[in-house]
């Protein structure tokens, strides 16, 4: 019997490693003779670096940049094996790196984000992969643009050096001449897994800055500014943003990766599944258990678990999500086709947690792998 594992991370508690070693144990209680592939997953957000390092062999470099407020900080990326690097955005621009009173999109900007990619420029790339998630950021990309040679300059012509979302309003002009000549023949890709463009009621602005601090004014402002940025980047470097699907990712970062970069956006876990040989690993399995912290409607929309169970329910292989929450109840069957049976087991099914409010544990998962590896009929 082949069993595989290929969990998302718990966000805010466990990684996806460990979720696999926790959904392993619970297994082997099962079936101690099969044969079990870990496969810890991300979908191109926080965590990717990890999964994809310890995947591929890839190498940590590490350089100095800036967090959203402009203070120092050593940001590591990745070199995959075959000349491509790879950066994730939170590193650098990242929520996580601030202090709750500290988030401020009119302040927080990605020039840390522009830093790591002018160090990876100097390894001679042949592709740059960008991971787009957790950022405290909503500046349309223009800190990054700044820090790889774009110059912008207001209605009098006085360059501008700003950062954070207050720029954006202000660019009369962009100016691209003195930009980093190596990103010239660069393949950019950025690793998203939201479809929000960038403007309108369902924006970087409007749906992510009040994550990221923002009030009801700053909101309608930081709307104006990115509206402001998507008309310069189509007068001054011929580059229309405003429909690119995927464009309000990380404040306007993916508007930015097709606007300053030339690049093109895709699904972070198509990326990551492709780079694993997803499809490849699932022949001959006879089980895959999947996961993460809350299995609702987002997760068939983009996410770990949706990539999974596509590339699963064509090669017929079933299919058992194991969570922390289920807010439809479980173990519940959830329609996937009958050639793929899917079942979901959740923190919820087990009563003591459930009342007492207690957040999971490693042990709880293990547990609720070997139901799923009981229960779920492989094939």
């Amino acid at each position: 019997m082949k069993i595989i594992l290929a969990p998302d991370s718990f966000k805010g508690t466990f990684s996806a490693a460990e979720v696999c070693r926790a959904f392993a144990s619970g297994v082997r209680r099962v079936h101690p003779g099969a044969e079990i592939l870990e496969l810890p997953l991300a979908d191109g957000g926080e965590g990717t670096l990890d999964v994809l390092r310890g995947a591929t062999g890839g190498e940590f470099f590490f350089c100095a940049s800036r967090d959203p407020l402009g203070r120092p900080l050593t940001v590591e990326f990745v070199m995959l094996p075959r000349g491509e690097a790879l950066i994730e955005m939170a590193r650098s621009s990242g929520l996580a790196l601030l202090a709750g009173s500290e988030r401020d999109p009119w302040r927080a900007g990605t020039f840390g984000l522009g830093l790591v990619i002018k160090s990876a420029l100097e390894l001679n790339l042949e592709a740059l992969t960008l991971t787009l998630g957790g950022s405290a950021t909503v500046d349309g990309g223009v800190g990054m643009a700044r820090a790889l040679g774009y110059r912008f300059f207001d209605k009098r012509g006085k360059p501008l050096d700003l950062e954070g979302g207050r720029i954006l309003s202000r660019i009369a002009r962009i100016d691209n001449r003195d930009t980093d000549k190596r990103l010239a023949g660069l393949k950019v890709r950025a690793l998203c897994d939201v479809r929000n463009p960038l403007l309108g009621p369902s924006g970087a602005a409007r749906v992510f800055a009040p994550q990221k601090g923002a009030g009801p004014e700053m909101v309608e402002k930081l709307e104006q500014g990115l509206a402001n940025l998507a008309l310069r980047l189509r007068e001054d470097l011929g580059r229309e943003v405003t429909a690119v699907e995927g464009g309000g990712a990380a404040g306007g970062m993916g508007a930015a990766v097709v606007g300053f970069l030339g690049g093109k956006l895709t699904s972070g876990i198509d990326y990551v599944l492709e780079t694993l040989r997803f499809e490849r690993a699932l022949e001959q399995a006879d089980l895959v258990i999947t996961g993460e912290g809350s299995f609702d409607d987002q997760s068939l929309g983009g996410k770990v678990i949706s990539g999974v169970l596509d590339r699963a329910r064509n090669s017929r292989v079933p299919v058992a999500v194991v969570c922390g929450r289920h807010p439809g109840g479980g173990p519940a069957a959830v329609d996937s086709g009958a050639a793929c049976p899917l079942k979901v087991f959740s923190g919820d099914d087990l009563p003591v947690k459930k009342a007492a409010g207690v957040l999971l544990d490693l042990d709880d998962l293990s547990l609720l792998a070997e139901r799923a590896a009981r229960l779920t009929g492989a094939r």
